[in-house]
C-alpha cells in the first residue's frame, strides 16, 4: 500500500534486497523494489542525496516501480558487469528496469531505463531530491525536458521523457510502458558552481558502461570452481575504488547496524591499513596488478610523515581528520541508533596497523612491486618507532571503546613488523640493522608465547591476562607467526570453533562492555569465517574449509553481495553493505583451496 499524503514512510528492505552500482568514484544501492535508497555525493564518503535507507522516503528517494500488483520479481546483473536489471511481472505484463552509473570523471549520473517487455504496465515516478544527509530540500525550477534542483554546493539535473509533477517538494509522475518501448530517465550531480554538464547519450553510454566492466572482469585470472563468485566479488571492489587515488572504500555506507536497533553503527565510508595486505594479495592474485599497485602507491601516500601520527584510516585522498558525529534527524536503519558520519577511530592507536603496512609493502615487493627509496624510507621511520612502542597496549584490531589493552594481535602483528624488515633487507637487499631487528622479533614472539597464551585452556586469548577469545587469534598462522600444525595454534583453532562459530558463522569476540564499553551483541563477522576456512585448509581439512567456504556463499545476496554480518537467527545480513572486507576474504579463500599456494600459504612463508 502507497503511503498517504505526509505520511512518513520507514524503509525496512533487508540489506540482501539491495544491489550497489557505482562509477569508480561513488555508490548507490538499489532496492527490489525499484527504489535508491541511498546515494553518497559526489564521493562515497560525502554527503548522501538519497538517504531514505537511513530515514524515510521524505529524506531523499528514487522510486520507479509498477503501480499494480507485482506477482514477481528477478533481477541480476547483466552478465560481468554493475549493470543492474529488475524485472517486474504484473497482471497486465513485464518491464525491465535497467540501472547503472556512466563513467564520466567529472560528474556522477544515475541512468534508469524502464523497457517494456511484454504487454502494457502502469508506472509511477517518485523522486524526492536532498542533500546532506536528507536534511535539505533543493531550490527547483522546471526544465523543457525535467528539473534542476539547486542546495548550497550541489546541483541536479533530472531529465525524464514524462511529464513531472512537484507536489510537497516531491516530483512524481504515472505513465505506461508498452513492449518494445524505451524510457530514459537520468539524474546528474555536478557542484553548483560550475557550469550544468553537457547532456548524456544514454544508450550510448550503457554500451560504454557495458564494454568497460566486461573488458575489466575479463583481466580475472581465477578459473577455479567458484569463478563466479570471485568475479562479482572483483567487481564489488572495483566499485568500491576511489579511482582519481586509488584507495578502496571499507563500505559505501555508514551506520548499518551489526545488531538491530543497536549502537554499534559506524561509518565506513573510509579506508584502513588493516585491509591493506590481503586486499593487495586479492587483486595480485585474481589479474589485478595496476589496481594493486594503485592501492600500494595511496597506502604510501598515506602512511608518509612522522611515525607517531600514522592514523589507522584515512579518507579517499588521504584525509586524517574525520571527526565522528551523530545526524539526528534521521531514525536509522529499523530504528537503529546513532546514525553516525565520521568515525572516531581514527584518533585510536591500534599497534596492528604498522605489521600491516609492512607486510603489504613487503607482499608488493614479492609480487613484483619495486621497493623504491620512498617506500623504505617509510618502512625504516616505521620500524624504529615500533622498537620503543610495541610494548604499549593498544585499541586493537576491532577499535574498542574501552579501555586501551595488550591485545595479542596487535603484537603478533608488531612481530609481523620486524619480521617483514628483517626479510627486505635479507631478500631485496634493502640497508638496515637486521641483526637488532632479529633479537626485537625473538623478544615480542617470546612476549607473546608467554602473556598470550593460556596453558590451562590451551589457547591463545584476546589480551594478555584474560579468558577471553578473539577471531583475530586466526591470523597467527596466516602471518606465519606460528605454524599451522603447532598445537598451540590447533588448540586456538579448536576453541574458536567450539565457542565462537556457530554453523559456520564466527563472531570477532564475546561483546561485553567490560570489553568495548559499548552495550553487548552483535551479528557474526563474515571476514572471520574465511579466516576460519583458510585455517582449516592450512591445517589440511581441506573438506571442511570447503563445507565452511560454501554454507557462507549461500548467503550471499541474489546478486552475489556480502554485508560485513550475518545474523543466523534472523537469516539476514548486518553492518555496512556491501562490505569490502567481506569479499577480500571471498576472493583469498577461494584461492586457498584451488591452489597449492594460495594467499595464506604465501603470506606466512614469505
Amino acid at each position: 500500500m502507497r503511503p498517504q499524503h505526509g505520511e512518513r514512510q520507514t524503509l525496512t528492505l533487508p540489506l540482501e534486497r539491495y544491489a550497489v552500482i557505482g562509477d569508480c568514484q561513488t555508490a548507490g544501492l538499489v532496492g527490489s523494489d525499484g527504489s535508491i535508497d541511498w546515494l553518497c555525493l559526489p564521493r562515497f564518503d560525502s554527503a548522501a542525496c538519497f538517504a531514505a535507507l537511513l530515514g524515510t522516503a521524505e529524506h531523499g528517494r528514487w522510486c520507479l516501480r509498477p503501480t499494480e500488483p507485482v506477482h514477481s520479481t528477478d533481477r541480476r546483473y547483466r552478465d560481468d558487469t554493475l549493470i543492474l536489471e529488475t524485472e517486474f511481472a504484473t497482471e497486465s505484463g513485464v518491464v525491465r528496469l535497467v540501472d547503472f552509473m556512466s563513467l564520466r570523471s567529472d560528474v556522477a549520473d544515475v541512468i534508469r531505463i524502464v523497457e517494456g517487455v511484454r504487454g502494457k504496465v502502469p508506472f509511477r515516478l517518485d523522486l524526492t531530491l536532498r542533500s546532506d544527509y536528507g536534511a535539505v530540500v533543493p531550490w527547483v525550477r522546471r526544465t523543457e525536458q525535467g528539473l534542476i534542483a539547486i542546495a548550497g554546493p550541489d546541483l541536479f539535473r533530472v531529465r525524464s521523457p514524462v511529464p513531472l509533477v512537484n507536489e510537497n517538494f516531491t516530483s512524481h509522475a504515472e505513465f505506461t510502458v508498452a513492449a518494445g518501448q524505451r524510457l530514459v530517465f537520468d539524474l546528474t550531480w555536478t557542484p553548483s558552481h560550475l557550469p550544468i554538464p553537457t547532456e548524456l547519450d544514454a544508450e550510448r553510454s550503457l554500451a560504454d558502461t557495458e564494454r568497460f566492466w566486461t573488458r575489466w572482469a575479463g583481466r580475472c585470472t581465477y578459473e577455479g570452481p567458484w569463478r563466479a563468485a570471485v568475479i562479482r566479488s572483483v567487481l564489488t571492489l572495483k566499485a568500491l575504488t576511489y579511482a582519481p587515488t586509488g584507495a578502496i572504500v571499507a563500505a559505501p555506507t555508514t551506520s548499518l547496524p551489526e545488531k538491530l536497533a543497536g549502537v554499534r553503527n559506524w561509518d565506513y565510508r573510509y579506508t584502513w591499513l588493516r585491509d591493506a595486505t590481503f586486499t593487495l594479495l586479492a587483486l595480485m592474485r585474481a589479474g589485478y596488478a595496476a589496481e594493486a599497485r594503485a592501492w600500494r602507491e595511496w597506502l604510501l601516500r598515506a602512511a608518509a610523515g612522522k611515525p607517531s601520527q600514522v592514523r589507522i584510516m584515512y579518507g579517499l585522498a588521504g584525509e586524517r581528520r574525520l571527526p565522528e558525529f551523530e545526524l539526528t534527524h534521521l531514525p536509522g536503519y529499523e530504528r537503529s541508533r546513532p546514525v553516525r558520519a565520521g568515525n572516531d577511530a581514527h584518533v585510536q592507536f591500534q599497534l596492528d596497523v604498522f605489521g600491516e603496512v609492512m607486510d603489504t609493502l613487503h607482499q608488493g615487493y614479492r609480487n613484483g612491486l619495486e621497493p623504491g627509496e620512498f617506500g623504505w624510507r617509510i618502512e625504516r621511520a616505521l620500524v624504529d618507532f615500533l622498537e620503543s612502542n610495541w610494548q604499549r597496549a593498544d585499541c586493537g584490531i576491532w577499535e574498542v571503546r574501552g579501555p586501551a589493552r595488550h591485545f595479542t594481535h596487535s603484537k603478533v602483528m608488531a612481530w609481523v613488523a620486524f619480521d617483514r624488515a628483517i626479510k627486505a633487507v635479507e631478500g631485496f637487499g634493502l640497508d638496515g640493522p637486521s641483526d637488532r631487528w632479529k633479537t626485537l622479533r625473538q623478544e615480542v614472539h617470546a612476549d607473546v608465547c608467554r602473556r598470550g597464551f593460556n596453558a590451562d585452556l590451551n589457547t591463545f586469548v584476546q589480551s594478555y591476562g584474560t579468558t577471553r577469545l578473539d577471531a583475530s587469534l586466526l591470523m597467527m598462522p596466516l602471518v606465519g607467526f606460528l605454524p599451522p600444525e603447532d598445537p598451540r595454534i590447533r588448540g586456538t583453532v579448536a576453541a574458536i570453533e567450539r565457542h565462537l562459530t556457530r554453523d559456520a558463522f564466527v563472531a570477532r569476540y564475546q561483546t561485553t562492555p567490560e570489553v568495548d564499553g559499548l552495550p553487548p551483541g552483535e551479528a557474526a563477522f563474515l571476514l572471520c569465517s574465511f579466516w576460519l576456512a583458510d585455517n582449516l585448509a592450512l591445517a589440511g581439512r581441506h573438506e571442511d574449509a570447503r563445507r565452511l567456504f560454501e554454507r557462507v556463499l549461500d548467503v550471499r545476496s541474489d546478486v552475489g553481495l556480502l554485508a560485513e554480518c550475518y545474523d543466523l537467527d534472523a537469516g539476514r545480513m548486518l553492518g555496512n553493505y556491501p562490505q569490502a572486507f567481506s569479499h577480500v576474504g571471498l576472493i583469498n579463500t577461494a584461492l586457498n583451496l584451488g591452489r597449492p599456494r594460495g594467499p595464506a600459504d604465501e603470506r606466512r612463508t614469505s
